[in-house]
């Protein structure tokens, strides 16, 4: 049976889906939570087990359009863990979407894409 998570966002977390019977994962919202480490940790140990199956594409829409510096660091540390896994055989998008008014979201998502070597990252101003 396949993972399947959905949490509605609050006010300091986002929307969350993810679906492994459609190798999709999404974000959508603010994330400022006291303690982000805890709010993603199913994620995170649901992505470390789905990574070393043979998942072919995977698709990553992040539009979370406001997170603090805690929640930077784990966005960026569960970028470059998707970056290592993305290979011919595994194929991982991320769409990076954002409004063109939302400068340190672009920002963050230029940086952040320089740091990827393998995904196929896409920044999406909309």
């Amino acid at each position: 049976m396949s993972f399947h998570l959905e949490r509605e966002k609050t006010t300091s977390t986002p929307y969350v889906l993810v679906d492994e019977e459609r190798n999709y994962m999404r974000l959508e919202g603010r994330c400022f939570h006291e303690n982000v480490g805890v709010f993603f940790k199913e994620i995170n140990d649901w992505l470390d087990e789905y990574l070393a199956t043979d998942f072919g594409t995977f698709t990553f829409d992040n539009a979370i359009n406001y997170f603090n510096s805690s929640t930077t660091k784990l966005m960026l540390n569960m970028l470059l863990k998707l970056d290592r896994h993305s290979s011919d055989k595994t194929k991982i998008i991320v769409n990076w979407i954002t409004t063109e008014d939302n400068d340190i979201m672009i920002e963050c998502g230029e940086d952040f894409q320089e740091e990827m070597e393998n995904l196929e990252f896409n920044l999406i101003i909309q």
